[in-house]
């Protein structure tokens, strides 16, 4: 079985090495060459195009930033599927635009799961990713091995089921990081220890992967992206315009992405998305949660 891997970034580098671990045959292309370079020791192939990459390639799996990206990328007419093959794109993208590619692959002879991730870069590196995948079952069935490797897979639905899941995962995840900082630093204000606070909250009702892990990164300052705040801010928007085609209002979700926007717009795009901490200490008149410096070279002064 030959696999095509196109996106080795900060998740696609660590999935991809899994998989060439796993001993699979896999040729990697990346836009810029020298990131996946660092794989041909694990036994990598390297192709110069994504058209390159994807002959004979019984699997194609994407890591791509975008919708638009992977549209570039796979669907123009340098690019030639081998009928019979299988796209798994783990990017996150907008639903609708998934049923699409599922539609298009169809006419191509070309099997489809949308299957988006989650568990950032320490999942990635730790093959423990938490994989939604949406298309036909036969289809999950038939590539569980593959995605076995990377984490756990579970089988949503038909396709876009899997980036509504997503969707669904980045909601949580947003609101979340913002409801931690917001009572990491009300608890620091008011004069308690937010190392302390954290460490009492892990053991109550309050208690979340995102306080255990992002908590720790504010205490510390520590903001280097795992996941920037440039991406949550994209998947914020593509769940707020996903929540409108289904007349939905979804406040929450509203209110934080106006608040990654302003991070954005402050020149902080390339922070850890649990950096949404540092618009609140603007927006609060720049006082930090503790006295330590930020270990991020995007931190503003």
């Amino acid at each position: 079985m030959k696999i095509a891997f196109l996106g080795i970034g900060l998740m696609g580098r660590p999935m991809a090495s899994h998989l060439l671990k796993a001993g699979f045959q896999v040729t990697l292309w990346n836009r810029t060459r020298h990131k996946a370079e660092a794989l041909i020791d694990l036994g990598a192939t390297l192709a110069n195009t994504p058209a390159e990459a994807l002959t004979d390639a019984d699997i194609i799996i994407t890591m791509l930033e975008n919708g638009p990206v992977v549209d570039q990328v796979l669907f123009n007419a340098s690019v030639n599927f081998k009928p019979g093959s299988t796209l798994i794109d783990m990017s996150s993208i907008p639903p609708e635009l998934a049923r699409q590619h599922a539609t298009r692959c169809l006419a191509l002879d070309v099997n489809y799961l949308d299957a988006p991730v989650s568990g950032g870069t320490v999942g990635a590196e730790q093959a423990s990713l938490s994989i939604m995948a949406g298309g036909e079952r036969a289809t999950f069935d038939a590539c569980l091995a593959i995605l076995s490797t990377l984490g756990k897979a579970t089988y949503i639905g038909p396709a876009g089921s899997g980036q509504l899941a997503k969707c669904a995962n980045q909601a949580i995840v947003g609101i979340t990081i913002g409801a931690v900082s917001e009572a990491l630093l009300l608890a620091a204000e008011g004069g308690a220890d937010p190392a302390a606070v954290r460490e009492a909250l892990l053991g109550g009702f309050a208690g979340s992967r995102i306080l255990e892990l992002h908590g720790q990164r504010m205490i510390d300052r520590a903001f280097n992206p795992g996941a920037t705040s440039r991406v949550q801010l994209k998947d914020l928007r593509t769940i707020l315009d996903t929540a409108q085609d289904e007349a939905l209002t979804l406040p929450l979700v509203q209110q934080t992405y106006a608040q990654y926007q302003k991070l954005v717009n402050n020149g902080l795009e390339e922070v850890d998305h649990s950096g949404l901490l540092l618009q609140l200490e603007i927006d609060n008149g720049n006082r930090p949660l503790n006295n330590k410096p930020t270990h991020t070279p995007y931190s503003k002064t």
